[in-house]
């Protein structure tokens, strides 16, 4: 199943309860979410990141990367902090991927 932006127009513990939501459909079923927040982000099992950017040609090129367990943390805390990541962003982060 794949869920484009599924939190579009939502936030804070809502967002939180789809994330619960798309994680327990990713027991039964190959659940793919595009997402922009990070409480949805943190309920998933494995995390790519996607990146568009202008290709040689001129023409739109996207990328998707597989990320780590500590690339992973940095993604999240991105999507929590902006460009600027600190060691607080970064913190709770890694206690929202915990669970």
């Amino acid at each position: 199943l794949v869920f484009d932006e599924v939190d579009a127009g939502i936030g804070g513990a809502v967002a939180d309860t789809v994330g619960q939501l798309l994680k327990r459909l990713g027991q039964s079923r190959q659940v793919l979410a595009v997402t922009h927040l990070p409480q949805v982000a943190a309920h998933g099992n494995q995390h790519y990141r996607v990146t568009k950017e202008n290709g040689t040609d001129g023409r739109p090129l996207s990328r998707m990367i597989q990320l780590d367990r500590k690339t992973r943390v940095e993604e999240v805390a991105r999507m929590l902090g902006g460009h600027e990541i600190t060691d607080t962003t970064r913190k709770h982060a890694r206690e929202m991927l915990a669970g």
